[in-house]
């Protein structure tokens, strides 16, 4: 279970510098995610899933070295030091692999500026040269339309080669795994060719693919990855619970349970590039959001701050993703009670390690209350989520313990006072 940092925002780093990449001086702030790993370990998650690391421009995404730590984040040493005290609390660490496109800046795109189709790199971008002439603006393609990034060629020998080595190195530097940043937008083949080569190497690796739409299932049996992110789960429960209709909710959640027979999902309800799940839901109903979020299947993922019930609302303008990629203070605040909430359902989580892959039915449904039940033959989790202005009572069957939130459990049935949540066991 991950605790998802955005390193640039969180240590406070330039996100847009005037300065070239290679002009900057190295700034030791990697240190400062340190303090928080005994907040990772005390709500109950064991693993860190980084953010971009590596040398970019500017926020990360448009990379310019794959080998090199950002120097507005340190250096090898400082990155070494974060995962061995990761490592030492039995905190895992992931890698956000940017390996559709890199920036501008990189030099490999650089020597295609000046060296056109003679350049040693020419086969990693699979360009048209047909009518260009040295002095022209190379024809390059772009990821979804940004001029800073400069879309890989995925059919060349080159471009496979680059990601086998660079996953291989930071694999053999320590970390536990990749998160593949738009891994909609490749092939799955490539990923059959990569992940198998880096397996054999490293075949305790774990590989989570951002897919953002498209058939999942197929996405995960063609390119062997072992999850892919569940967008689907994560709209329909913060629209269900924002628009008050929880069978948006139910229908998102029977779609994700068809997919459990071929893999289990990486389940979130905030990351760096949506709104907070505090704004999206309003901050009442936080709460209710992380109940679904660890009630059911899947590998879950806490946005950092989302714990708190921390706000920011994402916008469509340069620089509209700053407000949920914010920096974090020196230590850990005080537990709200947000965050005592979250406690008590990873604790739930990690004591009932089923929940993992089990199957949730939808045993309650109207336009602001729903019941889940997630159950095996042996054991069952009940979520109740009342989304009105009133209190209600709902059926939680064979249910016998509160374990997380709050409501009066009677024979068979559980009170909620008004946008009251409760999660119950037997």
């Amino acid at each position: 279970m991950w605790w998802h940092v955005y390193p640039l925002g969180f240590v406070g780093a330039e996100i847009r510098p005037e300065a070239p990449w290679a002009d900057r001086a190295v700034e030791h702030r990697l240190d400062r995610i340190t303090p928080w790993l005994d907040h990772v370990v005390d709500l109950g998650l064991n693993g860190v899933l980084l953010g971009p690391v590596f040398a970019s421009s500017t926020h990360g995404y448009d990379t310019v070295d794959h080998l090199r730590i950002d120097p507005r984040l340190g250096d090898d040493d400082d990155f070494d030091a974060l995962v061995r005290a990761a490592h030492d609390r039995g905190v895992r660490v992931l890698l956000d692999g940017v390996f559709n496109h890199v920036g501008r800046e990189h030099p490999a795109f650089r020597a295609l500026e000046t060296q056109g189709p003679a350049a040693d790199s020419a086969p990693l971008f699979g360009i048209d040269w047909t009518g260009w002439n040295p002095g022209d603006p190379v024809p390059v393609g772009l990821f979804e339309g940004h001029d800073i990034l400069v879309a890989l060629d995925h059919t060349a020998q080159a471009t496979e080669d680059l990601v086998v080595e660079v996953m291989t190195h930071w694999l053999a530097r320590g970390v536990d795994g990749w998160r593949l940043d738009a891994a909609y937008a490749l092939s799955p083949a490539f990923w059959a060719r990569v992940l198998p080569r880096v397996r054999e190497q490293f075949p305790d690796a774990w590989f989570s693919g951002e897919v953002i739409h498209g058939d999942a299932a197929a996405i995960v049996s063609a390119s062997t990855m072992d999850s892919t992110t569940q967008y689907e789960l994560w709209q329909g429960t913060w629209h269900g619970i924002a628009d008050r209709n929880c069978h948006e909710l139910a229908h998102a959640i029977g779609r994700h349970d068809a997919l459990l027979s071929t893999f289990v999902p990486t389940t979130f309800v905030g990351n760096h590039d949506v709104s907070r799940i505090a704004s999206a839901v309003g901050e009442r109903f936080a709460g209710h959001a992380a109940a679904v979020l660890f009630t059911v299947a899947g590998t879950p993922v806490v946005y950092a701050g989302d714990e708190y019930g921390w706000t920011g609302v994402k916008e469509e303008r340069e620089g509209g993703d700053d407000a949920v990629r914010p920096a974090f203070p020196d230590a850990p605040p005080a537990a709200t009670d947000l965050t005592h909430a979250h406690e008590a359902l990873i604790a739930l989580r990690r004591r009932e390690p089923w929940l993992h892959r089990a199957h949730t039915d939808v045993t309650h449904v109207e336009n602001t209350a729903i019941v889940l039940r997630t159950a095996t033959a042996d054991a069952a989790v009940v979520t109740a989520l009342n989304l009105g202005d009133d209190p209600v009572e709902l059926p939680v069957a064979d249910a016998t313990r509160v374990e997380a939130g709050g409501g009066d459990l009677r024979d068979g049935t559980v009170v909620l006072p008004a946008a009251g949540w409760a999660v119950l066991s037997r």
